[in-house]
């Protein structure tokens, strides 16, 4: 029998004084920690004290366990060079007296883990990467006994940016050899006692790439399997963590222990600069979730997610309260069954806000601003598949980025179907975030963020109307005197990070009804694949793409090129 998991991950401390400009907030940048004196004293001393606040904070309000980066930088093998040896002992010793700490506050210990990271030396052996994991496992968790599990994911790898000792790289394709994967590992943590968490989560890469949502690979990769030790981790929709995604189906086609992940600092909506309230959203899966089997807790994100130059940092910062308020909420939706509006008026009476309604009536407003200008309403709700991944609903803002251009403007137009109304709810989000200051007043909220709201969202309202209205001469003057205004007001230098406004006004070549056929052709409203994407799609189209990288790279733009894995994984 599986007891509840409330898991947490708690990577914020080891964040802390890191200076890119833009962080990869997917794992824990181990190349920013410190082994060495003088600098590592005082910066372990520091993390320790940031762990310890954390954790004491995330207890207190239910979380039962947290998650850490990563088994293999404390897994050490023989195989490995010496000087990653040299490293793996002294991370060792750092993150045991860590360890110390969560245990101290009664918090079950998780880690994370790709597969597969490796070395030089390690793929020089030429050894199969499963064997080698199950090995490395097996020693890991025998010298660890204070690790409750490890979270292991397979379907993304490091992005393009990681400079690590370790590299990880996408090795399972295919889903029988996941599920062979999943069976040769298993014995392991049952012989140990330990939890072994399986994500789901994918790119697209590779047949199994559809893992998240396709129910006949999610079938062929749990097919047999039927240990204790083994939870299936699934995000709430069928796409990373957006909006407007119903339920994921798979939560109720296996009787298999699973837990549901949900993000609290929403990493493509603003990352808890400013109130991006889930409350609602999320009730609606809790309630809709209690008709599955065996759900045995969530797995909550609030620091992990996105490569943005947001910083804050939840419940070690004191100006991370809109992560925080989302984090409380949702632990009491799925674990306790509350109601937003009790769970909200409990968090208002902890941090002593002097008017819980006017907190309530912000966090509504503030809701419908997100579904509807961050947002654009009409094309979200559309179900949309390109290859083995949904088509994410927000299209004109990613991460820390706002495209306002010609050729989004022409995707957006074949798409929505009430301009009109797209226009009448940017204008009324505006009115919205004005209410939402006076509200921040009486409740006693921060009443910059809510400015910072304002003047970013009046750059995706111009954007809504060049999409949408008008693209004559003075309205993009207009558009590039705001960009400069905007810049002007939150300095590179500044305390407030900014979002990066990407201008392109000029025109698509294509004829309007080139790209109406390109678009049907390569994009599908169905889950299912179609004949055309078996043919076209999923093969030709990824040797077109191959093609087209290494002979015309700059025809890829360096935001899906640089970015992340890279767009090329989804053509894998």
């Amino acid at each position: 029998m599986n007891t509840q998991l409330h898991l947490i991950d708690a990577i914020g401390p080891f964040f802390r004084g890191l200076q890119r400009r833009t962080i990869n907030w997917s794992k824990i940048p181990f190349d920013h920690l410190q082994l060495q004196e003088p600098q590592r004293s005082p910066q372990w001393t520091q993390i320790r004290a940031d762990l310890d606040t954390f954790a004491r904070k995330v207890k207190d309000i239910g979380y039962n366990a947290v998650s850490l980066d990563d088994v293999t930088h404390l897994a050490d093998h023989e195989w490995y060079e010496p000087e990653i040896r040299t490293k793996i002992a002294l991370y060792r010793e750092e993150f045991t007296r860590c360890f110390e700490i969560l245990q101290k506050h009664d918090l079950a210990i998780y880690l994370t883990m790709d597969f597969f990271s490796s070395t030089p030396a390690i793929r020089a052996r030429g050894v199969p990467p499963e064997v080698f994991v199950r090995d490395l496992l097996d020693g890991f968790l025998t010298e660890f006994p204070q690790v409750a599990g490890v979270i292991i994911r397979i379907g993304e790898s490091d992005g393009r940016d990681v400079k690590d000792d370790f590299i990880s790289e996408l090795r399972i394709q295919q889903p029988a050899q996941a599920n062979a994967f999943l069976k040769r590992l298993l014995p392991v943590f049952e012989k140990h006692g330990r939890k072994l968490v399986f994500r789901t989560w994918t790119v697209g890469a590779y047949a199994i790439g559809d893992l998240m949502w396709h129910r006949d690979t999610f079938k062929k990769v749990l097919d047999g399997l039927d240990s204790e030790a083994l939870i299936v981790s699934m995000k709430y929709g069928e796409s990373d963590f957006f909006r407007y995604l119903p339920l994921n189906r798979n939560f109720f086609r296996t009787k298999v222990a699973k837990i549901i992940e949900l993000q609290t600092r929403r990493e493509y909506e603003g990352c808890g600069e400013y109130p991006s309230f889930v409350g609602w959203e999320y009730e609606r899966y809790a309630q809709e979730l209690r008709h599955a089997e065996n759900v045995v807790g969530c797995m909550v994100w609030c620091q992990t997610g996105g490569w943005v130059p947001f910083r804050r940092l939840a419940f070690i910062d004191d100006n991370a309260v809109w992560t925080e308020l989302n984090t409380f909420v949702t632990l009491k939706l799925f674990k306790d069954q509350a109601h937003v509006e009790d769970a909200v008026r409990e968090f208002a009476q902890r941090i002593q806000c002097p008017d819980d309604r006017a907190l309530l009536e912000l966090l509504r407003l503030s809701d419908e601003v997100i579904r509807e200008l961050l947002y654009v309403e009409d094309f979200a709700r559309q179900k949309l598949f390109f290859r083995r991944v949904r088509i994410p609903p927000l299209l004109q803002v990613y991460w820390h980025n706002i495209f306002i251009s010609h050729s989004v403007r022409r995707v957006l137009r074949f798409f929505v179907q009430d301009p009109e109304g797209c226009l009448r709810a940017a204008t009324r989000s505006l009115e919205r975030i004005t209410q939402m200051k006076a509200l921040a007043i009486q409740a006693g909220m921060p009443i910059a963020d809510i400015d910072y709201m304002y003047d970013t969202f009046q750059l995706l309202a111009l954007a809504r109307q060049y999409s949408f209205d008008s693209d004559d001469e003075s309205l993009i003057e207009r558009i590039r005197a705001a960009k400069k205004e905007y810049k002007i007001k939150y300095p590179k230098s500044g305390p407030r990070y900014r979002y990066r406004v990407k201008l392109d006004f000029k025109p698509l070549l294509l004829q309007p009804r080139y790209l109406a056929w390109g678009i049907k052709l390569l994009f599908r409203r169905q889950r299912g694949y179609r004949i055309v994407d078996r043919l076209i799609t999923l093969h030709l189209l990824s040797m077109i793409y191959r093609v087209i990288a290494k002979r015309r790279p700059r025809w890829i733009p360096e935001f899906a090129r640089d970015s992340a894995m890279g767009v090329d994984a989804v053509f894998r």
